[in-house]
């Protein structure tokens, strides 16, 4: 009769391995998004920008007033009732036009995201990979857009491009990528002689396909967490065009259009100026605290 087995041995035993891949996959997110929950700062920042997302999708269900109508027999109302955060100089809403700002300011963080954080990551990793003067090339090219601040170098560009929204995210996007091609550089030059990509190499593979096939994955998680951390600065950068007049041009709702809006009347209607200033105070913690619970989560050097 065979003994029973231990209680340290029988739950690992009962419990279920995983039958494919995206099995493992949705376990392993399963278990990252307990951890994130588990940190209080991080679920913070996750509810933070989940409710951001959520009131740019929706926001002609969540908006009271249409954003852009103008009623001057309400101009500069406090909030009350029938305008939750008062009104502007023409009369508009002021609740509604920071509901609808949120989409503008989605949508230049997203595509920012999207044009800059490939870009780099790629060059980066061709750089560290490659290494001698193509590397050299490379960084230097890198280090010269990094030596200028990247709202004046963003500036100088809108300059260039002409006021307006999609030139705005041209040029945020122009100075946001040299941070990932030197972290994908660190990354590629800590594991280009790594055990696994001299094997890959050994048995014949090209250059191409190990950095893209064996590199890159291994690298993933450092630039997710980079772009998290990189959207509170890219939120700022478009407000601080949007303020400047050189982002999203009016009437179109957008935070740092309507701090400038409520400049001249920030002592007698401060609600102006200071709602889109909170809103993106809050939404720029929310990016940072939600980049900092996914470095602990992704970044093995971070687990306690």
């Amino acid at each position: 009769m065979s003994a029973p087995a231990s209680p340290a041995v029988a739950p690992a035993a009962l419990s279920p391995a995983p039958a494919s891949r995206r099995e493992a996959r949705i376990a392993l997110a399963r278990q990252r998004l307990r951890r994130i929950v588990a940190n209080p700062s991080s679920l913070i920042g996750l509810v933070i920008v989940v409710t951001f997302v959520l009131v740019a999708i929706f926001a002609p269900l969540l908006a009271t007033h249409e954003p852009n109508a103008q009623d001057f027999a309400v101009r500069l109302s406090p909030p009350s009732a029938a305008h939750w955060l008062g009104t502007d100089q023409f009369g508009r809403d002021v609740y509604s036009r920071l509901v609808y700002g949120a989409r503008p300011t989605l949508l230049i963080v997203l595509m920012v995201v999207l044009l800059s954080a490939p870009f780099g990551f790629v060059l980066g990793l061709v750089a560290g990979y490659a290494g001698g003067l193509l590397e050299a090339v490379l960084m230097r090219i890198t280090d010269i857009v990094m030596a200028f601040p990247r709202l004046v170098l963003a500036l100088a560009l809108v300059a260039v491009l002409k006021p307006g929204l999609i030139n705005a995210v041209i040029a945020i996007a122009v100075t946001a990528w040299p941070p990932y091609a030197r972290l994908a550089r660190a990354e590629a030059l800590a594991l280009r002689h790594a055990d696994f990509v001299e094997a890959a190499r050994g048995l014949g593979m090209g250059a191409r396909g190990i950095v893209f096939g064996q590199i890159m994955p291994l690298c993933m998680s450092s630039v997710s967490i980079r772009a998290t951390l990189d959207m509170a600065g890219i939120i700022l950068t478009a407000a601080g065009l949007g303020f400047l007049g050189l982002g999203a041009q009016p009437p179109l709702a957008e935070w740092g259009a309507m701090i400038a809006q409520g400049r001249d009347q920030v002592f007698d209607a401060w609600w102006v100026a200071a709602a889109p200033g909170i809103a993106i105070v809050v939404v720029s913690l929310g990016f940072n605290l939600l980049g900092d619970g996914l470095r602990d989560v992704l970044d093995p050097k971070h687990h306690g």
